[in-house]
């Protein structure tokens, strides 16, 4: 099988620090922290996503998604290897079975950026993923409930493997009478927009079940021509698209950044989902905003922009059967 055009841009993404800050044009002297961080977890960051930042300015929004800095060694209380009780929740196959009607499956460890805030830094894709041969695991786990209506495909990024292997899933998945939807939770067509190709757009529109994605874009400087481009191919092939966002320290925590994005996003045919509090994995410290900042940044979001493109403030908390609203109406205590 010959290499498409995406994977050969996902092969040559920089995974070496050097590397990323060289072609910035930043302080070398910025190399030594990265360096070190990225043993924590590594860098990647393909060209697509390089060519949005900024070069030159050490406080991109961008480049502070995928830079590694000193700060993931800091330990704080409440932040630790698995913020969302995934690893708990885990039904073998590697699939995730937290809320009723619908089940996530864990298709691949791998991504095409590693963004530093994820919540999954830590998670155990070597046992508990469906790509490593336990297809029939998860798919006899899926049939064995017919309260499961929707299946979550996530990661990692699910978008990461093969056409191949993802028509395989697919007509496995599609072979099980009570699913209705297939929903595919992507970073991918906002990293890397070449993904969005014409053999993707055949898998996901050639099964009975309705295709939804939900992307993953936190900023819109991420949403370049060549993004809104696949973007609007995926809507006019009838994916129906939505967005989550993590609310970000140094990146997003602003509500006219909030307010640009919403309406990129509008404008592409994406509908805003979430904005998501930040999950307390262990290294992600230094891009938690506060409650209550986070609920006076929606104060001021909800005052400037229509209410259909008001994305809701949840937290995701273990144990919970749904994703905890934040009530935003009302000032916070600090």
């Amino acid at each position: 099988m010959s290499t498409a055009p995406w994977q050969r841009e996902w092969q040559q993404a920089i995974r070496h620090p050097a590397s990323l800050l060289t072609r910035l044009g930043l302080d070398p002297s910025l190399h030594g922290p990265a360096d070190r961080a990225r043993r924590l977890f590594e860098l990647r960051v393909p060209e697509a996503y390089l060519q949005r930042i900024e070069p030159g300015n050490p406080h991109d929004p961008l480049l502070r998604q995928v830079l590694p800095v000193d700060a993931e060694f800091d330990d704080h209380p409440g932040f630790d290897n698995d913020p969302v009780g995934d690893h708990a929740s885990l039904a073998g196959g590697g699939v995730i079975h937290k809320y009723r009607g619908r089940a996530l499956l864990i298709a691949t460890g791998a991504c095409a950026i590693n963004c530093r805030y994820c919540f999954r830094r830590h998670f155990p894709y070597a046992d508990a993923n469906a790509s490593s041969g336990q297809w029939a695991q998860a798919i006899d786990y899926l049939r064995g409930d017919p309260s499961i209506s929707e299946v979550i495909l996530s990661g990692g990024d699910p978008l990461s493997l093969n056409d191949r292997r993802l028509g395989a899933l697919g007509e496995s998945l599609a072979a099980i009478p009570h699913l209705r939807r297939l929903r595919v939770h992507s970073r991918l067509p906002v990293v890397l927009p070449s993904r969005v190709d014409e053999a993707l757009l055949a898998w996901l529109t050639g099964t009975r079940l309705t295709p939804v994605m939900v992307l993953h874009a936190n900023h819109p400087n991420e949403l370049d021509e060549r993004v809104a481009e696949r973007l609007q191919r995926l809507t006019a092939h009838g994916v129906r698209l939505y967005n989550q966002t993590v609310l970000l320290r140094g990146v997003n925590d602003r509500a006219d950044t909030l307010e640009a994005l919403g309406e990129r996003l509008f404008d592409l045919g994406v509908q805003p989902y979430y904005l998501h509090l930040l999950d307390r994995v262990r290294g992600a410290a230094h891009f938690e905003v506060d409650t209550a900042t986070a609920t006076s940044i929606m104060r001021s979001l909800a005052a400037r922009t229509p209410g259909y493109l008001l994305p809701r403030l949840v937290r995701e908390v273990a144990g919970e059967p749904w994703k905890v609203p934040i009530d935003w109406t009302r000032p916070q205590p600090a």
